[in-house]
């Protein structure tokens, strides 16, 4: 690169962190269909001068492109290998070395996940007596390894650990099912400088409760609660200042809170549209860049954008907004504008997912001369456990479509999830292959993305890989 040119962009890329609300990152999960390349997911963070990601595994190939990145990393133990390494050290020890040592002198590694929200309520405590020391077992392998001080493991966990009877913040205390673990826990992470790892989520407040206040939930304008002599305008400041009575109660008023998730969703639920999405992270992106804290804590905070990327393989059992959560779509292309820094330009629409390869322009669609509309049930049904349609739900950006378009919905997105296959549109005799454009108003029929195992059989052609797993079954 030309000296000048180098400048330039060096200028350029100082200007975006200067303007990015420094404390604010992103959650970057990977439970989609066809996963974005991780050298393109790492180009979108840059682009928009996002300096800190969170990640819910240690993927090898994921971690490594932040190489040389300048963003600070939080790799993630899912919760079903808590119990290894809660039971076998040596695993604790191998884990580390595999997943920080191979990878820390070029990725900016500076936090482990220890499982992901291992109290929730509807684990009915399976992982009670594992996350505890499996967190310590971790911390120990990471001090042994010379990163005592440097890389610090933490619970992410679900604001249900705590909870105010009277819904005022000054009432909280640990769930009395996981008091013991908690206080063992915070303990831990107090002993050893440790974050507070929290994910709160006002949407969720207004999902669950049709009384709940509608704006309460943002942070423009709620009507106060008043606890003691503190007023609450918007239930993310009350909830995290239940976290606070509830370490001041127990003798940790000064350990250090980090909010592991917090966001909105926009598609699956009739509160989860764009426009709301955006009405809240200007909320809260102002109240960042403005290091105004909370009632209890104020000053600067950090968090981390719950998320990046929709993830159409998400479990929809708490609901089909699930599938939603992203800032930016499937294929990285943003939904809405957002203003990263906080400052107030809320009709820029952040930098989208650059060379990103999408499959050929068809779509999977009921036939047009289909007259029997009984004989599609069953299709449908198979199409939908198979695939995503959670679009469709009531107040979903599907919803409006008539019986026609619900079937063809529902057949594209399977025949997309299924590589394009031609088998993957055939449903009885009852689909066919369109060129043209199915989508229909604000209900996009998406063309999925060529993702790393697409792009490997293009590259070496159809028949190579036909004849590689030939041989491979061969040999079985």
């Amino acid at each position: 690169m030309a000296p000048a040119m180098f400048i330039a962009w060096t200028f350029c890329a100082m200007l975006v962190s200067a303007n990015l609300v420094q404390s604010i990152g992103v959650n970057w999960g990977s439970q989609s269909s066809h996963p974005l390349n991780p050298s393109i997911v790492v180009g979108m963070l840059k682009d928009n001068g996002i300096k800190q990601a969170k990640l819910f595994d240690a993927d090898g190939w994921t971690v490594s492109a932040f190489a040389g990145s300048g963003i600070e990393v939080m790799v993630g133990i899912p919760n079903n290998q808590l119990k290894g390494l809660a039971d076998h050290y040596d695993k604790a020890k191998d884990w580390v070395k595999e997943n920080v040592t191979k990878q820390v002198k070029d990725v900016d590694i500076r936090y482990v996940g220890v499982g992901n929200e291992p109290f929730l309520k509807s684990y009915n405590g399976s992982h009670l007596k594992t996350t505890f020391p499996a967190l310590q077992n971790i911390q120990k392998a990471l001090n042994e390894a010379g990163y005592r001080g440097k890389i610090k493991a933490t619970v992410p966990l679900n604001a249900d650990v705590y909870e105010a009877a009277s819904n005022k913040p000054s009432d909280g205390n640990f769930r009395k099912d996981v008091r013991d673990v908690m206080l063992q826990v915070v303990k831990f992470l107090d002993e050893n400088d440790a974050p507070f790892l929290v994910n709160i989520y006002p949407f969720l407040s207004l999902y669950q409760s049709s009384s709940f206040p509608m704006d309460f939930a943002f942070f423009d304008g709620g009507t106060p609660i008043q606890d003691k002599n503190v007023q609450y305008t918007n239930v993310f400041d009350a909830n995290f200042d239940t976290l606070v009575w509830t370490l001041r109660k127990n003798g940790f008023g000064d350990l250090k809170i980090m909010v592991g998730e917090v966001g909105w969703p926009t598609d699956g639920n009739i509160n989860a549209t764009p426009k709301l999405a955006k009405r809240f992270y200007d909320g809260f992106l102002k109240r960042m860049a403005n290091k105004k804290g909370t009632p209890l804590r104020p000053g600067q905070m950090e968090a981390y954008l719950f998320g990046l990327l929709d993830e159409d393989m998400k479990s929809i059992d708490p609901g089909d907004f699930e599938r939603h959560w992203g800032i930016f779509r499937y294929d990285g292309q943003p939904k809405f504008p957002i203003d990263f820094s906080g400052k107030g330009n809320n009709d820029k629409m952040p930098v989208g997912a650059k060379g990103v390869q999408y499959m050929d322009s068809q779509w999977c669609v009921l036939k047009q001369d289909t007259k029997n509309m009984t004989e599609v049930i069953p299709e449908i049904d198979y199409a939908c456990s198979n695939s995503d349609c959670s679009s469709l739900g009531y107040g979903s950006t599907c919803n409006s479509l008539d019986a026609r378009g619900n079937v063809s919905y529902a057949f594209n997105m399977y025949y997309q999830m299924q590589d394009q296959s031609v088998e993957a549109c055939k449903f009885n005799g009852l689909a066919e292959v369109v060129k043209q454009n199915a989508s229909k108003g604000s209900c996009l029929f998406p063309v999925q993305i060529l993702s790393a195992g697409e792009r490997l059989s293009l590259a070496y052609g159809a028949t190579f890989i036909a004849g590689l797993l030939l041989s491979l079954f061969t040999l079985v």
